[in-house]
């Protein structure tokens, strides 16, 4: 059996955890005054990788492939939500 640590705080150590950050900004649109658009980025903690989105929805996508790659396998809410992103980037581009 392995041993179960705990930090100063008391709460155990999960061995099959995955911490992320997620940062999102405002930033200025340069070829429309005034109009402003959200960013951001993800960053998956253990490994210090970082990914870039230009729109909030590609967060979800980021976190779904990451856990997919896992063999995390997702609910039917997530599978449609992750389908109805991909059609309509597909249909705004």
């Amino acid at each position: 059996m392995e041993p179960n640590w705990e930090p100063a705080g008391g709460v155990p150590i999960e061995l099959n955890t995955h911490s992320f950050i997620v940062k999102v900004w405002l930033e200025d649109a340069t070829e429309e005054v005034g109009k402003v658009r959200w960013r951001g980025h993800v960053t998956h903690v253990p490994s210090g990788e970082r990914r870039y989105v230009e729109d909030l929805s590609e967060i979800s996508t980021l976190l779904a492939s990451y856990l997919g790659s896992m063999k995390v396998r997702l609910g039917l809410r997530w599978r449609i939500w992750l389908a109805e992103g991909r059609l309509l980037r597909q249909l705004f581009q």
